[in-house]
């Protein structure tokens, strides 16, 4: 069963999605998981995906839109701010722990791409997660600086440094609120710009799985927030508390997933899907149903009473 919700994150009104096991026992609250969503994304897409699927096998689940994104508050609309997405799941986490189906002691946390790093930074700072899971982590911070494949050149995102210091001057003198997109406009130029591009724009952009709410652009003012931040930083706090990293073996952002595992200790798994690129993750049902298969499992064993 789903419901829409409403919660609390630094003072702004978040719009979730909570779904609930169809065979709940009356008085017996269940284990929880805050699903994240990936970066433009929004809670009817991935998250919410792997959020129903969870909550057909037994949990209390939660997928939402980040501040300032989707159905969510939030001013200026489009801006991607890493500490205030690590706050949201923490608020999450708060929301679900007032629920009386669920029980506060048992919840965990999965992330989808962008939301994969802010979930390993919620986690490293906040006990009361109890295990954490990504799908195609990524840390935006690495996506900016070092580009999907970590071999970008440092030029690039200088010049974006640039451009949103010059957004900031622009928008101080009263200009609107600076904008770029982040897909190609048509499938000629997504094509151009390799796989990785395109398995995107077709996923964000095409009747795959295009929302209206889904941003197409970001503020140029989430450039250096998202510079400045490392949501790697603190993956050694998440022990003795258990991680799962799922990445696709095809993926080419799965030298994040490798790095976040790296420095991880104590109870760790990376767990690979064969043929399985980053975006494959998101949606299609081969590689979908043995991520969940493995999510189930972890969350089952590690939120266990």
């Amino acid at each position: 069963m789903r419901t829409d919700v409403t919660f609390l994150s630094a003072g702004l009104k978040l719009a979730g999605h909570l779904y609930t096991p169809d065979e709940e026992t009356p008085g017996v609250p269940c284990p929880a998981i805050v699903v994240g969503h990936p970066g433009t994304g929004v809670k009817e897409q991935a998250s919410g995906l792997y959020a129903r699927l969870l909550a057909e096998r037994g949990f209390v689940t939660l997928a939402f839109d980040a501040a300032y994104q989707g159905e969510s508050e939030g001013e200026p609309r489009d801006l991607e701010d890493p500490g205030q997405r690590v706050e949201d799941l923490k608020a999450a986490v708060s929301f679900l722990g007032t629920l009386d189906e669920v029980d506060p002691g048992r919840i965990g946390v999965l992330g989808i791409c962008a939301s994969g790093g802010y979930a390993l930074a919620a986690t490293a700072t906040d006990p009361r997660i109890r295990a954490v899971g990504t799908v195609s982590a990524v840390d935006m911070s690495r996506q900016f600086r070092l580009g999907a494949d970590g071999a970008q050149d440092v030029a690039v995102v200088e010049g974006m440094l640039a451009a949103a210091s010059a957004a900031r001057t622009a928008e101080a003198r009263g200009a609107d609120v600076q904008r770029f997109p982040v897909f190609p406009t048509t499938e000629e130029e997504a094509r151009a710009g390799g796989p990785h591009v395109y398995e995107g724009w077709e996923y964000y952009c095409t009747p795959r799985a295009q929302h209206p709410r889904s941003a197409k652009a970001l503020t140029w003012t989430s450039v250096d927030r998202i510079a400045a931040s490392d949501t790697f930083a603190s993956v050694a706090l998440i022990a003795p508390r258990p991680l799962l990293l799922i990445v696709g073996r095809a993926a080419v952002t799965s030298w994040m997933s490798v790095e976040a595992f790296e420095k991880a200790s104590g109870t760790k798994e990376l767990a690979w899907i064969e043929g399985a690129s980053h975006v494959d993750l998101y949606d299609k049902d081969e590689y979908v149903t043995p991520a969940v298969e493995k999510l189930d499992g972890f969350f089952a064993a590690h939120l266990a009473v």
